[in-house]
């Protein structure tokens, strides 16, 4: 069985788990040694996530690769309902007890970095954005 249908079969909404700041801090590392010009991070504020996760039906959530307008590195995110499917739209009743058909949010415009002037702890953490 492939390692997809593998994610699948586990419910989405119970798919990742703490690594810890020693095995997190070697996956930093070992990805910024094979890819030193790469962004290093992104940086997604709580409001979006929360407006993804408050989807109905929302149960996690999914972050593609991606280049913006500019050509630039970057990451669009949308959420996933229990079978692993993007929320493109959904179904709600609105104020006036009548179905509404609404689009589900597609986001992006997180600040990213990968200069070499960003700050970093001693352990490679970039903390501050300038």
């Amino acid at each position: 069985m492939m390692k997809n249908q593998l994610l699948l079969l586990k419910k989405v909404a119970s798919i990742g788990e703490e690594i810890g700041l020693e095995l997190g801090t070697q996956f930093i590392k070992d990805y910024q040694i094979a890819n030193p010009t790469d962004v290093r991070y992104y940086v997604i504020g709580r409001n979006i996530i929360d407006e993804i996760l408050a989807q109905p039906g929302c149960v996690g959530m999914r972050f593609y690769n991606s280049y913006n307008e500019m050509g630039e590195k970057t990451l669009v995110y949308v959420g996933l309902n229990e079978h692993g499917k993007a929320i493109v739209e959904y179904t709600c009743i609105n104020n006036e007890g009548q179905l509404e058909s609404n689009k589900g949010i597609v986001a992006d415009r997180g600040a990213r970095s990968g200069r070499s002037n960003d700050s970093f702890d001693e352990e490679g953490w970039g903390w501050f954005i300038d």
